[in-house]
């Protein structure tokens, strides 16, 4: 595979990733994105304030937690460009709220602008870092 075609590759595995999200998937369904060695960063932010480091069983068992607290969430890919084994998107997140948080009621939607980076290996992300600025709320 040609450099273009492995950064191509990645870019692809990424879109699915985020479709996979927006659809729910858990558990062997989502964990088939990531390397068994994953792990995920996410910064401090209004939901996270001091951040977290997460492994694979932590990031599955967030995605089971999320979708308890929203439903019918969004990833609009804004831009998405890739080198080597990286891969860098911005996004439009937004999801409907099953539950009330801050001034928002169940039922409203939630909006958040993230900055992903991934680190792919043998096919697989094994680093995610999130940059996730939520709109006020």
């Amino acid at each position: 595979m040609t450099t273009v075609d492995h950064v191509s590759a990645n870019i692809e595995l990424t879109r699915r990733y985020f479709a996979a999200l927006e659809q729910g998937a858990l558990d062997d369904e989502l964990a088939q994105f990531f390397h068994p060695d994953v792990v995920q960063h996410e910064f401090p932010n209004r939901l996270v304030v001091n951040g977290a480091k997460r492994g694979l069983a932590e990031m599955l068992e967030g995605a089971r937690r999320g979708q308890q607290v929203v439903q019918a969430q969004r990833f609009e890919i804004l831009n998405i460009f890739g080198a080597g084994e990286q891969v860098a998107v911005e996004a439009l997140w937004s999801a409907t709220l099953n539950v009330p948080l801050g001034t928002l009621a169940a039922g409203d939607t939630m909006r958040a602008h993230f900055g992903v980076f991934l680190v792919f290996q043998d096919g697989r992300i094994i680093k995610q870092h999130n940059y996730d600025c939520f709109e006020p709320f």
